[in-house]
């Protein structure tokens, strides 16, 4: 038993002898890199004993120095570098950063061209017995820097509006006697809210490959989708250095910012790795962006006010300024017509202009306030109809006001003769109006009722509203149109109005109650027929004086009040009877009681 445990021990050991032993590895050379860009060389040890934190040593094996070394740095011993590189040590320009105990990395910030050569990191040893390899080297070719970068076109300064194109450019080129490729990068720093202290940010680029990719932030994958961002790569003369093109089709607030052109050189390492080994920025300049809602501005013209005869002609232009490149953006113009002669004054749309040139037409009253809305589509020259507008704004009204022919017109109002007016009758008051005009004219009525205002009450308020004189306040009941459509505004009692004759109009309560009583007045408006066929508004009115409603009661009414009185006289005598007998009999029974 005892034999088989030590040959088990003696084959255990020689397991782990051949097993476990040190390794040092460095990537596969040789290596190309640019004089003035840097150099960083990774080293790993593995399979080795003691500390987990290993030291390291480099060396430099020069190739015009027959084969001497020369120390470049330690991890344990900082007066290890040699001349050369001491003072580059101390500046820190050559240094040491350590991913890991048993890894560190070379970094030489800017190769110069005595930097070429095989480089050693060796590990001192820190096992038991010597076994493995305790260095590794690789081949360092250090190339002339050859990348350059220049720009044609660059920004001045001035702002762009909000939708105008914006074109960019720069040209690159390397000469090199190795494999390498160029990317080109536009970026932009200060994009979008943080302006001044966001991070650089990639807006496109061309890759080594000379794949086209829009930056990741923003919405420039969205753009570069829709084709609104470009970039094109215009290959330059013999000699000549190529050109790179970036487009941007419609220009937001968020773009502003410094933009810069980057170039890089890279080169495909023998482990099968890209690496950059130079690049290049280049200032392009700031951009400023004015918001559309900063620069739009749209007015009708003429301004203000336009008399006209009826039947005359309209014509108004609607000026758009601040909108940037115009060939670049679609708009869309709306005229609408505000404050018609209809009751509310609604808004209606009187034509429309659509982004594709397409005019529709719609229908408005003949007279009343336009005003032209514009909406704007900025960098988007044929937007699809669910694109939302950049911005949307409308310009100030302008009052188109007919010439009335001369016309005068009166009203009277009066209560329509019959019996006197009881609760639950009908009541009915008539309004007489007299039209003095040339040619064919319609009144239309408008049946008021005036109550108690207060104190201080004197305003005109539209129809449908309340309106108030210095005599109180007014509330319209109904209404007859010219055309002879009827409307009730509501009312505590059913209403309606007809026309009886020509200029008779009547209004007609039914089943009046007590809270119909009031002060009531009519309230007419002449309407003529223009040239084209078309009813207008005069502008010519005129109100009645007020008349007087009073409800008398009903005879059922008047004989209530004796049979309420009659009864309650008899309560009360019965009620004075009973309690005189009872008292009397209650005093008879005490006496009897006692004389017994």
């Amino acid at each position: 038993m005892a034999s088989s445990t030590t040959t088990t021990l003696i084959c255990l050991q020689w397991v782990l002898q051949y097993v476990v032993c040190r390794d040092v590895t460095l990537p596969s050379g040789p290596l190309y890199r640019v004089a003035g860009f840097p150099l960083s060389l990774p080293c790993v040890v593995s399979g080795f004993e003691g500390s987990r934190t290993q030291d390291f040593e480099w060396f430099l094996h020069r190739e015009d120095a027959e084969g001497r070394q020369i120390g470049v740095i330690s991890t344990r011993d900082q007066s290890f570098p040699y001349a050369p590189f001491l003072p580059r040590v101390r500046s820190g320009e050559v240094r040491l950063e350590r991913d890991a105990g048993d890894r560190v990395r070379l970094v030489v910030q800017r190769l110069r061209l005595e930097d070429q050569g095989r480089y050693e990191c060796y590990t001192p040893s820190t096992d038991s017995t010597f076994q493995g390899n305790y260095s590794a080297s690789v081949v360092v070719k250090v190339i002339p820097d050859t990348l350059q970068i220049s720009h044609s076109r660059s920004l001045i300064g001035q702002p762009l509006a909000e939708g105008s194109e914006l074109q960019l450019s720069c040209s690159a080129a390397v000469q090199s006697q190795q494999h390498t490729h160029l990317s080109v990068t536009f970026g932009v720093q200060g994009a979008g809210p943080a302006v001044g202290g966001a991070s650089p940010r990639e807006v496109i680029s061309i890759g080594r490959e000379l794949a086209v990719a829009p930056g990741v932030g923003g919405d420039y994958r969205r753009r570069y989708g829709d084709g609104e961002l470009t970039l094109e790569k215009q290959p330059g003369q013999a000699g000549d250095r190529d050109l790179y093109l970036m487009k941007m089709a419609a220009v937001a607030p968020g773009d502003a910012g410094a933009y810069h052109c980057e170039a890089s050189q890279w080169i495909l390492d023998p482990e099968g790795v890209w690496k950059r080994i130079a690049q290049r920025t280049l200032d392009l300049g700031n951009l400023t962006v004015q918001p559309l809602a900063d620069s739009l501005t749209v007015a009708v013209v003429p301004r203000g006010e336009v008399w006209l005869s009826a039947g005359s002609p309209l014509s108004l232009l609607c000026e758009v300024g601040g909108v940037g490149a115009w060939s670049r953006s679609a708009l869309l113009v709306q005229w609408l017509q505000q404050g018609g002669a209809g009751p509310g004054g609604a808004e209606v749309e009187v034509a429309r202009l659509s982004p594709d040139g397409a005019v529709t037409w719609g229908g408005g009253p003949s007279r009343g306030r336009a005003e032209p809305w514009r909406s704007v589509y900025a960098g988007k020259p044929r937007p699809q109809p669910s694109t939302p507008p950049t911005i949307t704004k409308r310009s100030e009204g302008l009052t188109v006001r007919l010439k009335t022919k001369e016309v005068s017109v009166s009203a009277v109002a009066e209560v329509a003769r019959g019996p006197p007016l009881k609760r639950g009758s009908t009541v009915s008051l008539l309004c007489n109006v007299s039209v003095t005009t040339v040619g064919p004219s319609q009144v239309e009525v408008l049946w008021l009722k005036e109550r108690e205002a207060p104190k201080g009450a004197g305003l005109w308020a539209e129809e449908g509203a309340e309106r108030q004189e210095e005599g109180g306040a007014s509330r319209p009941l109904a209404q007859l149109s010219y055309d002879g459509l009827s409307r009730s505004y509501g009312n505590s009692s059913e209403v309606s109005v007809d026309r009886l004759a020509t200029g008779c109009y009547r209004l007609r309560i039914h089943q009046a109650q007590p809270e119909d009583q009031g002060q009531y007045a009519c309230l007419a408006e002449v309407w003529a027929l223009d040239p084209h066929g078309a009813w207008y508004n005069t502008g010519a009115r005129a109100e009645s004086a007020s008349v007087r409603i009073y409800l008398y009661s009903r005879a059922t009414d008047l004989l209530l009040i004796p049979l309420v009185v009659g009864v309650s006289s008899a309560l009360l005598v019965g009620v004075f009877i009973v309690a005189t007998v009872t008292c009397c009999f209650m005093n008879r029974l005490a006496r009897q009681r006692s004389q017994k």
